[in-house]
């Protein structure tokens, strides 16, 4: 068991013929009780200050660890992130993929459509063009008949007409 500063102020030490000056060993037991007090201080001190220490650096540890799982995580959640990103953004460009291959596909359908509607509406015109030329031209070998001679050619009596026409009012 270790020495207290009480065990060496009440140490007595035995006498012996011609034995150290009693007046010096006590000056020199409480110079030792004196240092050892301050020894024995300056260590609980030391102890005091190394258990906060200890603390502290516990503390820190702590607080690295959790930084370093916080960093740990939000790196994986920034991953995450960008994966669930990098999915939506292929799932927009699908998206819009599709949406302009329907587009695509519906111009195409209706520009057929149109064409085929030119097409029909100047078959369409040839044949009002045909007609309407026939028609003309019907027209006109009617008018160049020989017909419309003989009808100039007539001559009509008016006054035997007004008498036709007094007769039948009677």
């Amino acid at each position: 068991m270790p020495l207290s500063p009480l065990d060496i102020y009440n140490k007595e030490f035995g006498r012996g013929f011609r034995g150290y000056s009693e007046d010096e060993v006590n000056e020199f037991l409480e110079q030792v009780t004196k240092d050892f007090e301050l020894l024995i201080k300056d260590k609980q001190d030391l102890e005091e200050k190394l258990k906060t220490s200890t603390e502290r650096i516990g503390h820190f540890t702590t607080i690295e660890m959790t930084l370093q799982k916080s960093i740990v995580i939000a790196q994986e959640a920034a991953e995450e992130l960008r994966r669930n990103s990098q999915k939506e953004a292929k799932l927009i460009v699908k998206e819009a993929e599709k949406n302009a291959d329907r587009i695509v596909n519906e111009s195409l359908t209706k520009a057929r459509r149109i064409a085929l509607e030119i097409e029909d509406l100047k078959k369409q015109s040839k044949v009002f063009r045909n007609r309407f030329k026939m028609l003309v031209e019907a027209q006109l070998d009617l008018i160049n008949t020989d017909d419309w001679d003989h009808l100039m050619q007539y001559e009509i009596d008016t006054t035997e007409l007004e008498g036709l026409n007094s007769k039948q009012e009677d």
